[in-house]
């Protein structure tokens, strides 16, 4: 299994920048941050930062989105760093949640996400690719390589996921769930004449090592709260108790009041206090390395390759250090 680092790219960027060079140190593989360019400072000024004072790190956005950005922009800053540091980049994408929604957007269809990832992977690879009719290509791209990394949650979104998309992104790390979407997307995979088993699965979640587990579910009770604006989309579109979608996942959103996002991904959030003790420990991994590594373990058996660790709270380093000093060398 492997570990990757999950950070929001608050200012100073320095401080991201030693957050991951103390994450390589500690056997993480993968640097990731959020990507909302009203909330934080630009992530891919300061991947190119991290990607200088790394030596193996591979990093990427979790998420980026098919508008914020035009897929031929972002396929060429992936391809530019590429090109500066040697394919240590991965595209994690999906439809659009604080990035849009704090613009006053909605986030993007399937249908667009599915064009973007294809014209994103094409340029950044070297390949030519049609965008509405007209053909492109990055004549200066040599041997690029990206992987294209998608974050789903719903039915169609986790089928697009296993049809298209080298990697699939899951953000909540409960057991019950990550074992019905792998089987979601392996099977869509295998529908599409896909090797199931090439798609990558990263399961990305809150970790938070040590004894006060009542502390530790404070400090992560945002992330219920961040889940819950998919899950209430889901909800919109199939209904509570439609079947579609587990009712362990949308059960838990009735008493959501709205949300707002200048608190988005942050301890403390009081948008978040309709999010029960139970969902935050089923979503995230708290308390002693114990209790993680039989987690991680329970993950990797249902076929995880990626465990990435949400580092918003106020144990950053603390819970690095112990994920490289127990976790990343037994289960890594």
């Amino acid at each position: 299994m492997d570990f990757g680092l999950v950070l929001q790219t608050d200012p100073p960027a320095t401080a991201v920048v030693d957050l991951m060079r103390r994450a390589e140190r500690c056997g993480f593989r993968y640097g990731w941050t959020f990507d909302s360019a009203v909330l934080w400072q630009e992530p891919f000024v300061i991947y190119s930062r991290v990607l200088e004072h790394t030596e193996r790190l591979v990093v990427g956005p979790m998420v980026t989105n098919p508008s914020t950005r035009s897929p031929e922009v972002t396929a060429s800053t992936f391809a530019t760093l590429n090109d500066m540091y040697g394919n240590r980049t991965v595209c994690g994408i999906g439809r659009g949640d604080s990035a849009m929604r704090v613009a006053g957007r909605k986030p993007n269809t399937l249908a667009t996400l599915s064009e973007a990832m294809r014209v994103i992977r094409d340029l950044a690879e070297g390949r030519e690719t049609d965008i509405d009719g007209t053909l492109l290509r990055l004549p200066w791209v040599r041997d690029g390589r990206l992987p294209v990394w998608m974050a789903a949650y719903g039915p169609k979104a986790l089928a697009l996921a296993g049809r298209e998309a080298d990697g699939f992104i899951l953000q909540l790390a409960d057991p019950f769930l990550t074992e019905w979407m792998i089987k979601a997307v392996r099977a869509a995979a295998a529908d599409a004449g896909r090797d199931p088993s090439s798609v990558t699965i990263c399961v990305a979640a809150p970790a938070y090592v040590g004894e006060d587990l009542a502390h530790a579910r404070e400090q992560c009770r945002w992330f219920g709260g961040m889940v819950g604006n998919h899950v209430a989309d889901l909800v919109s579109r199939y209904g509570e108790h439609s079947g579609v979608v587990p009712e362990a996942l949308t059960a838990y959103i009735t008493r959501r009041q709205g949300y707002d996002y200048s608190h988005h991904g942050r301890a403390g959030n009081p948008s978040t206090d309709f999010v029960p003790d139970e969902i935050v420990d089923r979503f995230c991994l708290l308390g002693p390395v114990e209790a993680h590594r039989e987690r991680l373990e329970h993950l990797r058996e249902l076929g995880v390759d990626q465990f990435a660790v949400y580092a918003m709270h106020d144990a950053k380093e603390a819970t690095i250090d112990a994920y490289g000093e127990h976790l990343v060398p037994a289960l890594g």
